[in-house]
């Protein structure tokens, strides 16, 4: 099979898996310690757990739409 009948090009995967890793990144700035019966938490409202990842998070996904929606340059050529 040629390589133009993928739908996805080798940026497109490079962006997707950039976009993933801006997820996990924002994920990974969701967690932290819990509240218990036994003692709160403060650190629950912080902003990097209630403001900045959520935002890093949207920031990740709309990066993997950007990256789906990528042309590739082949394509480009073709529609000239």
């Amino acid at each position: 099979m040629a390589s133009n009948n993928f739908a996805f090009t080798k940026t497109n995967y490079i962006l997707l898996v950039v976009g993933f890793l801006i997820v996990v990144v924002g994920f990974i700035l969701m967690s932290g310690d819990a509240t218990t019966e036994e003692a709160f938490n403060p650190d629950i409202f912080s902003d990097r757990r209630i403001k900045i990842a959520p935002m890093v998070c949207l920031f990740g996904f709309l990066f993997e739409i950007v990256a789906i929606l990528w042309p590739s340059k082949s394509k480009k050529k073709e529609c000239e």
